[in-house]
């Protein structure tokens, strides 16, 4: 039996990759807050579709009030931009900074996600993952992409030592490690 220009079984194979499709789009239930978009630049110039840009996002640290991290990545315009089909590249900066008193919501582990978002309609997403270093009582955040069959070494890191605020002392990030 023919159905939609093929068989039947293709075209279960075909809704059934479009329900995975649909399942792991942005904007699912349970993701964390979205960035705020600062700003965007300009890159390269498309005369009848959108450019491509550099885009700086902020968002704050979702267990640990007081630090803020921004973000820049670059994102494709053209058409496949525009219908989200394009794969953004892994090139992505990151900057964050005490922004009022620390305060640990709860204990945390060393690499807890603390922002992911997707970078390509399936296979790829941008992680911000968050760790403590004791020693220095400093919280080290770091950016990476990674992907289902082969990640991206690109990365870049930034480091937020726990200064006091006004007249409150520190917190050890040490006292709120798992």
């Amino acid at each position: 039996m023919m159905w939609l220009g093929g068989t039947m079984e293709n075209t279960r194979m075909l809704l059934a990759a479009a329900c995975l499709a649909a399942a792991l789009v942005p904007g699912a239930a349970g993701a964390a807050e979205d960035p705020d978009r600062i700003f965007d630049k300009s890159t390269v110039w498309r005369p009848l579709t959108p450019n491509d840009k550099l885009v700086v996002y902020g968002i704050d640290d979702p267990d640990v009030s007081g630090i803020a991290c921004w973000y820049t990545q670059p994102e494709k315009g053209g058409i496949k931009g525009t219908l989200g089909l394009a794969e953004d590249v892994s090139d992505i900066s990151l900057s964050c900074r005490q922004t009022g008193p620390v305060q640990f919501k709860d204990k945390v582990k060393q690499g807890d996600v603390v922002f992911s978002e997707r970078r390509s309609l399936i296979f790829k997403s941008m992680q911000i993952v968050r760790g403590c270093d004791a020693k220095r009582n400093t919280l080290i955040y770091m950016v990476y992409s990674d992907k289902v069959v082969q990640g991206s070494p690109k990365n870049s890191t930034s480091s937020v030592p726990l200064a006091p605020w006004g007249t409150e002392a520190p917190q050890k990030c040490a006292d709120f490690v798992k």
